[in-house]
């Protein structure tokens, strides 16, 4: 563990990616999934675990904008609340993340096209990174925003309304999953500006949709291989 990690105040990290990029040394062990598929925690008919990321933000709401993971089973409440069927898509899992296809985005029903792109989901990264094209895009359509070279990222007036924001949605395979307009928003940047949920990637090579993104959908993950040999991610919008 890196010092700054060993000092924090969190309990630890959960590695919910594949265990082949596992890092633990001198002797690699199994993720924590990969023990309840061992101890036989979880049935051989459902090796799953899913993700339902709350908000302060939706304190007001039914579940008090609680979060939690289940392992083993899917929460049909919360797919019921959504109204919406499950949907499906293969999962490339070659560099050990749950990576996707995902060839496009929307903004405010605009295609910004996004030809051989991939993303992977991931827990553990607060914003979403993106092609700068689709930042731009993005920006480009919220009132008063603006590349801060300060803050090393878009920032925006913090009196927008909610009709003032785009509607932004990324490719999850074939479906389009919306951004919560409220989640465009990531942390005050001084000067009634504040800082964007959404950021470039840099020079990575497939988007990472975290926590900004996560918190919009329930996600289900799947280690039970399909006919074509690739685990599946499974999202429904909240």
């Amino acid at each position: 563990m890196s010092t700054q990690f060993a000092q924090g105040a969190g309990d630890g990290l959960l590695g919910l990616a594949w265990g082949s990029i596992n890092t633990v040394q001198p002797q690699q062990v199994q993720t924590p999934v990969e023990n309840m598929i061992t101890q036989q925690d979880i049935p051989k008919n459902a090796e799953l675990f899913t993700v339902n990321l709350g908000s302060w933000r939706d304190a007001q709401d039914p579940d008090k904008g609680a979060s939690f993971y289940t392992f083993g089973y899917i929460d049909q409440d919360v797919v019921t609340a959504s109204g919406q069927e499950i949907s499906y898509t293969p999962i490339d899992n070659s560099q050990g993340f749950w990576q996707f296809s995902s060839t496009s985005a929307t903004v405010n029903g605009t295609t910004v096209d996004q030809s051989g792109n991939s993303a992977i989901a991931d827990t553990g990264t607060t914003l979403a990174l993106v092609s700068d094209a689709t930042c731009k895009a993005i920006y480009d359509a919220i009132p008063g925003a603006t590349y801060d070279n300060t803050q090393q990222g878009y920032i925006f007036p913090n009196n927008l309304t909610a009709d003032q924001l785009p509607v932004v949605t990324f490719a999850v395979g074939d479906k389009q999953f919306a951004v919560q307009k409220e989640d465009l928003s990531f942390a005050d940047a001084g000067n009634n500006m504040v800082y964007g949920g959404i950021q470039s990637r840099g020079t990575m090579t497939f988007d990472i949709l975290g926590d900004t993104f996560l918190k919009s959908i329930y996600a289900v993950s799947s280690l039970i291989f399909t006919s074509s040999d690739k685990p599946l991610t499974l999202e429904v919008d909240l």
